[in-house]
């Protein structure tokens, strides 16, 4: 278990509290894991993630069920469960006025 921190601010005590929670209930399923919070980390961090997402060739959002899943290049999924991401995806529902077509 590796938590690297950097860069403390107003938010560092949750984001720190957050990080060590999840490394610890992976640890209990003898799954080791890294956190970094530190910038020069989290750059590194990002270009990969811009790398990885650069693959993605088909996005499945399902707000109701808090998923979205990534189909990517080589035909592998990804799965992402967060209660933000699919609404953040998710066009807002629109209703026409019966028989107009048109938007209310």
């Amino acid at each position: 278990m590796t938590v690297e921190l950097g860069g403390e601010s107003s938010g560092a005590d949750s984001i720190g509290e957050a990080t060590s929670r999840i490394l610890e209930l992976e640890a209990e399923l003898e799954a080791a894991g890294d956190a970094t919070t530190a910038e020069d980390s989290l750059q590194e961090l990002r270009q990969t993630l811009h790398v990885w997402v650069d693959t993605v060739t088909a996005v499945v959002a399902t707000p109701g069920m808090g998923r979205v899943v990534l189909i990517h290049k080589n035909g592998r999924e990804s799965r992402i469960s967060s209660p933000d991401l699919p609404m953040l995806l998710s066009k807002p529902a629109r209703f026409s006025v019966q028989g107009t077509g048109e938007a209310d």
